[in-house]
């Protein structure tokens, strides 16, 4: 790229040779492959030197910043997520904004006033324990302002669930359900007409 901008803008003076196999024309492609390279560093810089643009140094040094790493493994979550915990501040203790945060943070929850100085935090995408909520606990009691309590809910099949769905028990036993698995068989929720 470098080395034909330079080319181009020596070959009118006419003082060198610019065939590859001259000194002259392998000075000027040593030059050129140079500052490629420095472009090249220049450009990656600059991508990891911005949340909105940054992969991965960026985003790894930003999230070291925090006391908890982000639960979102995607760059585009992790760069939303990072956003999230760069917006906490003294104004964002209403319940509204702790859910903003709480979702910004790469977590699929949020974060309902239950009353005074509680909050509870549902999965309303998950059924049962998301997977990482070892993680997602400890970031939560980290966001939240120590005197408010948190309870956290869990979403799991229930009878009238069954119920509605018209399960029985030897539709059931057809499916090979152990317990764990039955209690996560959510049905979709019906469609409204």
């Amino acid at each position: 790229m470098y080395e034909e901008y330079l080319r181009a803008l020596l070959a009118p003076l006419g003082v060198y040779r610019l065939d590859r196999d001259s000194l002259s024309g392998a000075e000027i492609y040593a030059l050129g492959k140079g500052l490629d390279a420095a472009a090249a560093q220049l450009e990656e810089v600059e991508r990891e030197a911005v949340t909105a643009t940054a992969e991965g140094e960026g985003l790894r040094r930003r999230e070291a910043l925090f006391l908890r790493r982000p639960a979102a493994s995607a760059p585009e979550e992790r760069r939303a997520a990072i956003a999230a915990l760069l917006q906490i501040d003294g104004d964002s203790l209403t319940p509204e904004a702790i859910d903003r945060t709480i979702r910004g943070c790469g977590i699929r929850a949020r974060a309902v006033e239950m009353g005074a100085n509680q909050i509870r935090v549902v999965f309303p995408e998950t059924a049962g324990v998301p997977q990482e909520f070892g993680q997602i606990e400890k970031i939560v009691r980290d966001i939240l302002p120590c005197h408010l309590g948190v309870e956290f809910y869990f979403r799991f099949l229930t009878w009238e669930e069954c119920h509605r769905v018209g399960f029985t028990w030897d539709s059931l036993q057809g499916r090979a359900y152990d317990w764990d698995g039955f209690q996560l068989a959510i049905p979709p929720e019906p469609e409204e007409a």
